[in-house]
């Protein structure tokens, strides 16, 4: 594949390197084009097709700030470049963050994201001027949201290449682009001890990780010393002993290793070097926050819970409660 053509690895050198970054730029190359080369379902060129097929409009008609994330107004474009517009975006399903609107045309993503952003961002030191990462960043939705907030620079990282495809789409209808870059890396990609970041978002990640206090390491290795660590995940009710382990899925997935209770998580953090450690918010996700829609078409929360005990996943086990928590490096 051909790696700068998507994502214009030359800009992105240069872009790291005006922000303190440059031990990232100058493995910027090799990392990117390993990552596009590990196409593992073999659908990147046809994404990269759809993204040389979108129409050539552009706005600066955006308000990132908005819940639904909205890029142009429906009454900039006619009705059938509307919907070609509409189709062009439709190829890029499934869409699990948002929600967006391009040109009135709205992305019903699975995942309301907006209203996690709500429960989060009363809570953070404001982003105004400050580097950020965002790991696990999905398809950007909130690192858009970060941006509005008057971040200096926006880093995601994600490997699925879906979700690159999916915030090109996005971008490809900004007149100019906010300080935003999406990249189809994991965590591991970050050089060791960067200790570089104002703010480091991990958002959904934790209970994916065979070792959660090295993750929790590596996040605080990525921030300055005092910098802000905003981390939300799955949680359990209970002390600080109690950890759920899954025997096998949770929720349908195979892949959740360890979901501790907030107590546990709180020294969790405090032994992997953070301070100031406050448990913001805890909320049971619910099937109005998480559910099947026309952009995400496969199974949601509904079909991971037990229909005769909502409150208990398939499995059996207590159904997904989330909390997020904000430390100090």
């Amino acid at each position: 594949m051909n790696v700068d053509a998507l994502l214009e690895t030359d800009v992105l050198q240069v872009l790291f390197r005006d922000h303190g970054l440059e031990r990232w730029a100058d493995l910027l190359p090799e990392q990117l084009a390993a990552a596009l080369a590990a196409d593992r379902h073999g659908d990147l060129g046809r994404w990269q097709q759809l993204l040389a097929l979108l129409p050539e409009v552009k706005t600066r008609d955006l308000d990132l700030g908005a819940d639904r994330v909205r890029v142009g107004r429906a009454d900039e474009v006619e009705a059938d470049l509307q919907e070609e517009i509409h189709s062009c975006l439709r190829a890029f399903q499934p869409w699990r963050k948002g929600p967006f609107e391009l040109f009135g045309i709205h992305i019903n993503s699975e995942w309301r994201s907006d209203w996690k952003w709500a429960r989060l961002a009363p809570h953070i030191q404001s982003l105004a001027g400050r580097r950020v990462l965002d790991v696990g960043c999905g398809n950007g939705y909130y690192a858009w949201r970060m941006a509005a907030e008057g971040a200096e620079l926006v880093v995601g990282i994600d490997p699925g290449l879906l979700f690159l495809a999916q915030f090109r789409a996005i971008r490809h209808f900004m007149a100019s682009s906010p300080p935003v870059q999406v990249l189809p890396l994991g965590i591991e990609a970050v050089p060791a001890k960067l200790h570089v970041f104002d703010t480091v978002f991990s958002m959904g990640v934790l209970y994916h990780r065979r070792s959660p206090m090295e993750h929790l390491e590596t996040l605080r290795d990525c921030l300055r010393p005092g910098g802000e660590l905003v981390l939300e995940t799955l949680v359990v009710e209970g002390d600080e002993r109690q950890v759920l382990v899954p025997r096998g899925r949770y929720a349908k997935m195979r892949n959740v290793w360890f979901i501790p209770s907030p107590a546990a998580l709180q020294i969790w953090l405090e032994r992997s070097g953070f301070g100031s450690v406050r448990v913001v918010d805890v909320t049971p996700t619910t099937t109005s926050e998480q559910r099947s829609t026309d952009w995400m078409g496969f199974e949601s929360l509904a079909d991971f819970l037990d229909p005769g005990d909502p409150s208990r996943t398939l499995e059996g086990y207590p159904a997904p409660l989330r909390a997020v928590v904000t430390a100090e490096a």
